[in-house]
Parts: C-alpha cells; structure tokens; sequence
C-alpha cells in the first residue's frame, strides 16, 4: 500500500499516475492569492508547508517547537535559490552567460487577521487557517489541515457487473463529504473522457468492457464544510466481461434492502485465504477443476466484494482473511456500503478473523479477543480444563500447538441501549482426525465467552459463528447443542489411543444452529459436508428468515468449489435474527 502526502506524485498502479489538482475549498483565498497548505499533527514533531514559487512546488518541513523567524528565513533562501535557478534556465534558452549576481532576498513575512505574527511565536501556533504568507510582492493564504487524500487506489482487477469500492484514505474529511466522479475512455470526446458515475462506489456496465477508468475524486469536510486537493487515478486494467451470473446473486433478491429494526442480518463465511488457495497443493490435488485465473487473488476479491454488500449485513464474521485482505479490499469495500471492521490474526499465521457490524446499528462496547491455547495457560477460568489434561500429554501437546483464535466482540443496539449482544467468531483446527482438538478449543471458547456475559455484561445472549470443521454428527456439534459431551464419546480417540483424553465437557448455554444442518456448506472434488455455523442463544434470539443456499446445480455447475463464478471453496450461511 502506498501512502504519500497529498502534493506527491502516487503511482496506484505501474504507469497511472494518481495526480493533484489545484484545491477547491469552498474556503476560496482573495483573487490571485495562492495557496500555501500547511500539515499539522499535535502528535508528530513536524510540521510540513506546501506552496509554489517561482512556479516550482516546495515541500518545508519544520520543528514545531521551533521559532517562526527561523522557518520564514529558511523560505527567504529558498526564494533566493528559486530565482537562481529560474534565472539560469532562461539564460540557458537564450544562449546567455548566467548571471553572477545573486537576487536580493525578498522579505518574508506571516500575518494574521491583519497583524504581522512576532518571529518568537512557534511554528505550531504562528501558522494559523487562514493567515497569510508574503514572500516579496507574492501573497499565500494559509490553509491548515485541510482535507487530503493519503492514500487512493483502484482494485488491479475489474469486471462489468462487479461494483468498484476505491481504497482512499482520508485525513482531516469525511468520505461522505467527499466527491466522486468516474469516467471512461471516450477518444471521440473532448480530453479523451466521458463521465459515468457520481457515488463513490461505480458499477461498471457491458458497454464498459475494454476501456480504462478514471476517479476523480475531491476531499471534503463537514465540519468546517470544505473540500481539499482534488485528485485523480487512473486504472491499471481495462474493464473485462463478468463471469456470467453467480450462485450469491440469486441468493441477493432475499437481502436487497438492509434489514429493518430489531433484525439482525448475520453472515457467516470462510473466505478461503490467498495464503492457501496460491499454493500447488492447491492448484494440483485440492482444486485442479478450478480455473487458475479463477484462483487469483484479485479476481476472487472482485466476487466477493459484489457477494458480501449484496447480503446487506448488520453482522459479518469472516473465516480466512489475509492481513492485505482486510486492509486494501474489504475494509475500503465494505466501509462504502456502511459497515466497519475488526480483525483478529492468528498467531504466527498471515491470515485471521474479521468481524464487520454495521454501526447505524450496532455499537462496539468492547473486544475481547484471544489465542485458544494461550488463554488455556494463562486464564484461572480454564485452571479445571488444563488439570484434567495434566493426564494427556500428548492431546496437551498437540492442543498447545494450534493457533486458533477467537473474536469476541460485544455491541449494543443504537436504537435501543438495553439490548447488548456478544458477537464470536471462530475457525477450528481443520484435520479430519482432529475431533479431540475441536472438543477441547470449543470447551475453551465456551468457558471465555461464557465470562464475557455473565461476569463482564450478564445476561447478555450470544452469536456464535465460524467455520467448526465439524459435521452435525460431531462431537463438537453436539457438544454445542447438547450442552455436554461424554468421556466416551468416539471423537476423544478421533487420533488414535495415543491422543485419547476421555473427559466429560459441560456448558450452560442454550444454543441452536441458526441456520439448521445444510446438506454441505463445504463443496470440494473429495468432499462436501457442513462444517460451518451460526449458533445463536436460543433463550434470548429467534431466526426470522434463513436465506437459502445455492441449488446443488448451482453448486457444481463447475464441478465444484471455487470457481470462476464463486470465490470460495465454503458458501456464505445469512439469517435475520431478532431479540424474543
């Protein structure tokens, strides 16, 4: 990701240029006075001056501490060597000597309201909104902190039919003050553009197909109301014909519209992270039918962003995420359509856990996240746990060795401050044979969530989702259903007697699978099953609407998943929900 102050040339792609624009505030400085924009964040030492002289841009960054006089001197030589060189140049046209006299130093000067500002004054304070800079006869008004663009680029794969969401990161504005406009290549209009969108988020149509697209786009503020530098940013690709119609989009006529108070729209989903769908396991043994392309990272994140907006989520709980994942595309995708994330990693992996709540709904009270194994060590909660494994060593060793995390976050409804709720999301141990493992994680994210909402918030009701690797016939699953499971349950030696840890595992909570047991939420060339859940607090929450899964032929039109048409070897589980 690069991020660059906003007066430096950004390269979002190789060979497309994201360039500045002269600023429009609405804040418009006197006729024929530019601009000289200043950047100052009480928390960095520095501060960063920007303006033109002698028609060459100058970048100054200053001590905040330091007096004004030294930081007005230093432009005076700046001046100097400005007109020097300007000089030079036009010597160097004419085919003259340059000339060996040096210009005079202009006087430079800082006023304020009309009062000149005293040379002891400190930087942090002397270069004030709205003061104005003389430097001999030219004249600039100071713009401090006005609204700029950080960081903005387009995704490097486009296809018509999948919506656009720009990566901008804004600093001193608000997007939603911010303006956007798009367009296409047009050779036959003026400047070799047309204009095409206005929101910030642009869905390439049919008749977009082999052109490039440009954003222009425009700070702004609400709060003073202004706009800073405009930029714009060109593609790196032409626009490509889609994949034809996706399994998600019929599953989008259920979920046009953001649920409606007091529904809780919840997803779901293991994403499949590029750190393991790039491999040539991958590609060779696990999903040889898939199209290679079709495994691409950037392709895939260009599904999924069209499936998980068109779901209009409150809640969102994603399995698999890459740390870049998160950042560049879905943070930036899914912030357009009105939701923020949180993200948990895994220890000593690249990928992890996300959560994203719409905060028109939901507010985040706190985040209680945490490493399975490390907190079976650490927390006095799960002191009769780690007795009873005293006597399993092996099970204990393989138990510590896994990386699995959970995300607990606890939200409260913004229409309605009594009713809180405790959000977890989960990934299991994947291996087949490891369904002693899975019993053991589940006992230790039961016991912490379990804190969570009778110590920290009691009473509170729970949504637990994740990818459990685990069938409806499993242990784990009935573990979570049941309440219990016996010490002679099969799966306590699902890894032969060497693993064996007969126990018998306890919970309090009431819950149920949201979504019920589908036939497979998995769909793989050697598997298919359900491994994926939303287990709700039964007591507290009711299931208003399960929207459907794809049809199996929808499922293997390509054989199986992915595929060109479907960004993950999982399928997405949606509910509403609603508080009884």
């Amino acid at each position: 990701m690069l991020r660059l102050s906003a007066w430096k040339l950004l390269r979002c792609v190789p060979g497309y240029p994201l360039r500045p624009y002269a600023c429009s505030s609405t804040c418009s400085p006197p006729r024929g006075m530019e601009k000289a924009v200043v950047r100052c964040v009480p928390s960095e030492p520095k501060l960063t001056l920007s303006f033109t002289l002698d028609g060459s841009q100058k970048h100054m960054q200053r001590d905040q501490s330091e007096p004004l006089g030294r930081a007005l001197a230093r432009i005076a030589t700046n001046a100097v060597k400005a007109a020097q060189s300007s000089k030079a140049k036009k010597c160097k046209r004419g085919g003259k000597a340059s000339p060996s006299a040096s210009p005079a130093e202009p006087s430079v000067r800082l006023y304020y309201q009309e009062q000149q500002l005293p040379d002891e004054l400190l930087n942090a304070e002397a270069w004030r909104d709205g003061a104005v800079l003389h430097v001999g006869e030219a004249r600039y008004t100071v713009e401090r902190n006005p609204p700029s663009f950080r960081q903005a680029q387009l995704p490097r794969h486009i296809m018509a039919g999948f919506p656009i969401c720009p990566a901008l990161h804004i600093e001193f504005g608000q997007l939603e003050a911010s303006l956007f406009r798009w367009f296409k290549e047009a050779p036959e209009e003026p400047g070799g553009w047309a204009p095409v969108g206005s929101q910030r988020v642009y869905t390439p149509t049919n008749a977009d197909i082999g052109l490039r697209l440009k954003l222009h786009c425009t700070p702004g503020s609400v709060d003073p109301p202004r706009y800073g530098a405009a930029w714009e940013v060109e593609a790196g690709c032409t626009v490509e014909a889609g994949p034809g119609v996706c399994a998600f989009e019929q599953r989008h006529l259920y979920t046009q519209r953001v649920s409606a108070e007091p529904l809780l729209r919840t997803v779901s989903y293991n994403i499949l992270a590029d750190t393991y769908a790039q491999t040539e396991h991958s590609r060779v043994v696990l999903y040889p039918y898939c199209a290679p392309y079709a495994l691409d990272m950037d392709y895939r994140q260009t599904l999924l962003r069209k499936e998980l907006s068109g779901y209009n989520a409150d809640l969102l709980c994603l399995q698999e995420v890459d740390c870049p994942v998160f950042t560049d595309s879905l943070c930036p995708a899914l912030d357009a359509f009105g939701l923020q994330g949180l993200f948990k990693l895994k220890e000593k992996q690249h990928e992890g856990l996300a959560t994203f709540y719409r905060p028109d709904k939901l507010t985040l009270l706190s985040r209680h996240d945490i490493c399975l194994s490390e907190a079976l060590l650490a927390e006095p909660m799960h002191a009769e746990l780690l007795e009873k494994l005293s006597d399993y060593g092996a099970a204990k060793g393989q138990l510590l060795q896994k990386a699995t995390a959970l995300q607990v976050s606890v939200f409260q409804s913004t229409k309605d401050p009594s009713r809180k709720i405790c959000v977890a999301n989960t990934h299991l141990y994947f291996h087949p044979k490891g369904g002693n493992i899975r019993l053991l994680q589940s006992a230790i994210a039961l016991t912490h969530i379990k804190n969570v909402t009778s110590e920290l918030y009691p009473g509170i009701p729970i949504i637990f989702c994740g990818d459990f690797n685990s069938t409806p016939s499993s242990g784990m699953f009935n573990f979570f259903r049941n309440g219990c499971v016996p010490e002679d349950h099969e799966d306590w030696t699902s890894n032969g007697e060497e693993e064996r840890c007969n126990m018998s595992l306890a919970h309090s909570f009431k819950l149920k699978s949201a979504c019920g047991e589908p036939a497979y939420t998995n769909y793989v060339g050697g598997f298919h099953g359900c491994l994926d859940y939303i287990f709700i607090d039964s007591e507290a929450l009711e299931v208003e609407q399960v929207i459907p899964l794809p049809s199996h032929e929808e499922v293997t039109t390509h054989q199986a998943l992915p595929s060109v048409s479907h960004p993950s070897d999982h399928i997405a589980l949606v509910c509403d929900l609603k508080w009884k």
